[in-house]
C-alpha cells in the first residue's frame, strides 16, 4: 500500500470515474424515466442529498480513522465487531454485483464500437468479452494505484468533455428550427417532485438514482495511499458528490428536451431503449456521416471507457476492503498479502476478479432477467452501507457534539439525516416496491411471502447471506468478533486528535 500517491486531483478522479457518469446515465436513466416522466430531472437532483450528507459522514470518520476498510471500521467503532463486519459485506456484496453489468455493458458497447452488432446482441460473445474486460481491469489495478489513477485521470477527462458536448448540442438542436418531433422545451414543472404520480414512483426512482452517484466513496476507500490522508480524501467525496449533481443535471434535462419521455422511437421510455438510452441518441443528436458519425462514435467509446473506468475502481476499493478486513482478522489472513513491488493488496485484487467473473458467468447462465434484476438490487446494498456509514458517524462522535455548531451540524445532523433517509428508502423499496411481483423481470414464491419480487429477494438475500458468512468466520477464526483490535465506543477529544489509520500501518509493517 504506496503511501503519498495520489493528491486532491487524483482522489477527485477516481471518485468521478468510480460512479462511471457515461455509464450510470446510460443504464439508468430511461429506467427513471419510465417511473417519474417528466419528473427525471428532479429525481437526479434530489438523490444528490442524501449522497452529499453520507459524504461528510466519510469526510468526518476518516479525519479520525483513515483505514482503507472504510465503512467496516467506522462502524466497529461505533457499534461492534458484528455491525462492523456487515457494513464491510455491504460493500464487497454491492461491487461484486454491479460488476456483472459493467462486464454486459462493456462488451456490448465494445462489439457496437467496432461496427459489429450482431456480436454486441450474442449473450454468449458480450459474456466472453465481459470476462476479458474484468480481467484487464483486475490486472490492471494489481500492478499499482498510480497506473490505475493516471488512467482514471485520462478517461474521466475524455467523459466529462463528451457529455459536456452531447449535452449542448442535444439542448441546440431541441430549440432549433430543426427540433427533432420529440423535442420539448425545457420547463419549471420538470423540477417538481409532486408532479410525480405516486409516492412508491417517487421512492423507487430516488433510489434508482442513487444509484448513478454510487462510488464517489472509493476516494476514501483508498485514503492509505493519499496525501494528506485524514484530510484529501474527505474533501474529494464531497467534491465529487457535488461535481456529479452539475453532469447528472445537465445531461438528464438536455436528453429529456431533446428525446422527450414517449415510449417509440428515441423516446427516454421506450422500453427498447430504457436500458441504454445514450446509444440510441448518439446518431439522432449528431447525425450519422461526417464528423458527426466520429463524434456518435466517440459517445460509444466514452460509455465503454466510463464501464471500464467504474469496473477498475469497482475493484479498488472491494480489494481494500476485504484487504482491512483480512488485517483485522476478520476474515482469512490470506487477503491481507502486499505484493513487494506493486504494493497493491494482491489476494483481495484478484479473489475480486475472480468472484466478480464467476458471479457474472452464473447469472448470464441462469438468464439475463436474473442479470437485470440483480443490478436493480444494487441499490439495496447501496443503501444499506451507505447508511450505516451515516448512523456509525452520528453515534461515535455522539459526545462531541455540543462542543460547537459545526461539530453538531457535519459530525451528527448531516450523517443522521444521510442515514434516516436511505433507511426510509431501503425499507420502502425492500419491501413494498421491489417485492410487489409485478416489478422487474423475475420472482420467487417464498414460504410465508408467496409471490415475491426477485429485485427484494436478490438484494435482501444477498446482504442476508453475509449474515450467514459472518457466522462461520466467527466460528472458523473468531478472534475479531471476540477482541476486535479496534476501540468500540464514542469519540473523545484526545481519540480525535490521534487518527489510527491501522490498516496501512500493519501493511507497512
Amino acid at each position: 500500500m504506496k503511501g503519498n500517491a495520489l493528491g486532491l486531483f487524483s482522489s477527485v478522479a477516481i471518485g468521478l470515474a468510480s460512479t462511471a457518469p457515461a455509464y450510470s446515465l446510460a443504464a439508468t436513466l430511461g429506467l427513471i424515466v419510465v417511473g417519474v416522466g417528466l419528473q427525471a430531472p428532479i429525481i437526479t437532483i434530489l438523490a444528490f442529498i442524501p449522497m452529499l450528507l453520507i459524504a461528510y459522514a466519510y469526510k468526518e470518520m476518516n479525519a479520525v480513522d483513515p483505514d482503507c476498510g472504510t465503512t467496516f471500521t467506522w462502524a466497529a467503532r461505533a457499534f461492534g465487531p458484528r455491525t462492523g463486519w456487515m457494513g464491510g459485506w455491504g460493500i464487497i456484496i454491492a461491487d461484486i454485483i454491479v460488476m456483472a453489468n459493467l462486464a454486459q455493458i462493456a462488451g456490448s458497447y465494445g462489439f457496437q464500437l467496432i461496427g459489429h452488432p450482431g456480436l454486441a446482441a450474442s449473450t454468449l460473445w458480450t459474456t466472453v468479452a465481459g470476462v476479458v474486460w474484468i480481467a484487464v481491469m483486475t490486472f490492471i489495478c494489481y500492478i499499482g494505484i498510480e497506473i490505475s489513477a493516471a488512467l482514471q485521470r485520462v478517461l474521466l477527462c475524455l467523459e466529462v468533455a463528451m457529455l459536456a458536448v452531447f449535452s449542448i448540442t442535444a439542448l441546440v438542436k431541441a430549440y432549433g428550427s430543426n427540433a427533432p418531433a420529440t423535442a420539448i422545451h425545457v420547463q419549471l414543472a420538470w423540477f417538481n417532485p409532486f408532479h410525480v404520480a405516486s409516492a412508491s414512483a417517487l421512492t423507487a426512482g430516488i433510489l434508482s438514482a442513487v444509484f448513478i452517484y454510487w462510488g464517489w466513496d472509493t476516494a476514501v476507500s483508498v485514503n492509505e495511499e493519499t496525501a494528506d490522508k485524514t484530510r484529501t480524501p474527505g474533501r474529494a467525496a464531497v467534491i465529487s458528490t457535488v461535481l456529479l449533481l452539475l453532469i447528472y443535471a445537465l445531461v438528464s434535462t438536455s436528453a429529456q428536451s431533446f428525446a422527450g419521455v414517449g415510449e417509440k422511437g428515441i423516446g427516454l421510455a421506450n422500453p427498447d431503449n430504457s436500458g441504454d438510452v445514450l446509444s440510441g441518441l448518439g446518431n439522432a443528436v449528431f447525425g450519422s456521416t461526417g464528423f458527426g458519425w466520429f463524434l456518435s462514435k466517440l459517445l460509444i467509446f466514452m460509455v465503454l471507457t466510463s464501464a471500464a473506468a467504474s469496473t477498475q475502481t469497482t475493484i479498488l476499493p472491494t480489494a481494500r476492503t476485504s484487504f482491512s478486513m483480512a488485517l483485522h482478522k476478520a476474515i482469512p489472513s490470506h487477503f491481507g498479502r502486499v505484493h513487494p513491488r506493486f504494493q497493491t493488496p494482491t489476494w483481495s485484487t484478484v479473489a475480486m476478479g475472480g468472484i466478480s467473473i464467476a458471479f457474472y458467468v452464473l447469472l448470464t447462465r441462469i438468464s439475463t432477467n436474473v442479470l437485470t434484476d440483480s443490478v436493480s438490487s444494487v441499490g439495496l446494498g447501496i443503501a444499506f452501507y451507505y447508511g450505516l456509514t451515516g448512523f456509525a458517524c452520528f453515534w461515535y462522535f455522539r459526545k462531541v457534539l455540543t462542543r460547537s455548531v459545526k461539530d453538531f451540524v457535519f459530525k451528527g445532523l448531516l450523517p443522521l439525516l444521510g442515514g434516516l433517509m436511505l433507511l426510509y428508502f431501503f425499507c420502502y423499496a425492500a419491501f413494498d416496491v421491489y417485492a410487489d411481483p409485478s416489478y422487474g423481470n423475475t420472482t420467487v414464491n417464498l414460504p410465508f411471502f408467496g409471490e415475491t419480487g426477485g429485485v427484494t429477494v436478490i438484494g435482501v438475500g444477498a446482504i442476508a447471506l453475509g449474515l450467514v458468512l459472518m457466522l462461520i468466520q466467527w466460528a472458523v477464526q473468531g478472534s475479531w468478533f471476540r477482541h476486535p483490535d479496534v476501540p468500540v465506543g464514542a469519540a473523545t477529544r484526545d481519540e480525535e486528535a490521534q487518527p489510527s489509520g491501522r490498516a496501512g500501518s500493519v501493511a507497512r509493517r
